[in-house]
């Protein structure tokens, strides 16, 4: 059985939006389609990235059901 995704590790990845890398806890979190247009639309032009800062939970609640 795969260890749990963390949410603490979430938000230190949706973090990394500050240096430019957008989308990837999409990526942790097992969403590579959106996680690719974050990636490539800087997170959808910022606003994306803002809404995922409170929705974190969720994806990575799903993220870990999926698994």
């Amino acid at each position: 059985m795969a260890k749990p995704l963390d949410t603490g590790t979430g938000y230190l990845l949706w973090f990394g939006c500050v240096i430019g890398f957008c989308g990837i806890h999409r990526f942790y979190a097992g969403k590579w389609v959106t996680g690719a247009l974050w990636l490539f639309t800087a997170g959808l032009c910022g606003v994306g990235q803002v809404i995922d800062l409170f929705l974190m939970n969720s994806i990575i609640e799903e993220g870990n059901l999926s698994r």
